[in-house]
């Protein structure tokens, strides 16, 4: 193992989600992709109060660097710690496709992983499931895995249609494969183009309900829980960009979502829509700007805000730790 998470400054996701359940709040779980994505989200959480784990997919990693994506995490845990909070902060791949590279990951300071099988049988999603819940287990490494389908596009991460997660498998999946948390399909969808302008997208919280009586306060994750924010839509296409109409999950539907068992929520879409849109609004004022610091700077604010926001309206996990000073 060439880096311990433990000593870069971060935790597991287990006592998280447990004050999570006990408070009534979901953890939220920004994708990042750069230092400045990186430094909104914390920035964002820490002024907060709430906690947060940064989220890193196969391809991000490939994209920053395996070497360089610890010491910008451990770099990102000392800045809360300078802005003056004392919120926890995980580091976790999203959507592992196997077991090397969640071992590879465990290597280089993740504290929590996902290995998704949800793209095989039952009974093979159990087998590589529980292999990466034994082997993460070893390191106090916590685990999430996913039953169900979301339809959608995220990085590698392609399903053309939905199914829905069966709660009469749940019981079962848990016990088996000794995971930390699940993620569930109830209506969510990776990527931008959700669902069609017009539709009215509901979240089958009725399954959910289900599931937390199979389950009774084990973790549950939602994925695909983007917004897809008109304004950012609007801005994009306002300075130059082409973006199909599309919406995604109403915030309060997740907020619902978060009072019963779901203690993570993920979101990376929203995110990468309000970093754009604040690039595109510079050059679009701007044509002449050349310093990426005059337009990566005014993307991270943008998206450093609209994170904030979403703390409140939808995770409401603001002030569950000490808050930084603006």
């Amino acid at each position: 193992m060439k880096y311990n998470y433990k000593d870069l400054g971060l935790v597991n996701t287990r006592e998280m989600f447990k004050a999570a359940n006990e408070k009534g709040y979901a953890v939220p779980a920004f994708n990042f992709n750069n230092m400045e994505q990186g430094m909104a989200i914390v920035e964002a959480c820490a002024e907060m109060g709430s906690p947060v784990i940064l989220q890193c997919s196969s391809g991000a990693r490939k994209y920053m660097g395996k070497e360089i994506v610890p010491m910008l995490a451990k770099g990102l845990v000392e800045h809360a710690r300078a802005m003056g909070s004392d919120i926890p902060v995980a580091l976790h791949l999203d959507h592992g496709s196997d077991l090397e590279l969640i071992k590879d990951c465990i290597d280089y300071g993740f504290s929590s992983v996902m290995i998704d099988g949800s793209h095989y049988d039952f009974e093979k999603n159990i087998v590589i499931s529980k292999e990466a819940a034994d082997y993460a287990h070893k390191f106090d490494v916590t685990v999430e895995a996913e039953l169900g389908v979301l339809a959608g596009v995220e990085d590698d991460v392609v399903a053309d249609e939905h199914v829905f997660t069966q709660p009469e498998e749940v019981e079962e999946f848990v016990s088996r494969t000794g995971v930390d948390s699940l993620a569930i399909a109830i209506g969510t969808s990776h990527g931008a183009h959700k669902f069609k302008p017009g539709s009215d997208p509901k979240l089958k919280l009725d399954i959910l309900a289900e599931i937390e009586r199979k389950i009774p306060g084990f973790p549950i994750v939602l994925h695909g829980s983007s917004a897809v924010p008109a304004k950012y839509v609007d801005m994009i296409k306002e300075f130059g960009g082409e973006l199909t109409d599309a919406i995604g999950i109403p915030d309060d539907q997740l907020r619902g979502a978060t009072k019963s068992a779901v203690s993570k929520i993920n979101v990376d879409t929203d995110g990468r829509l309000a970093f754009t849109a604040g690039i595109r609004k510079v050059f679009g004022t701007n044509p002449k700007e050349f310093d990426p610091r005059k337009y990566l700077g005014p993307a991270m604010k943008e998206m450093k805000e609209y994170y904030k926001s979403k703390i409140v309206d939808v995770f409401g996990s603001e002030g569950a730790y000490k808050k930084a000073a603006k």
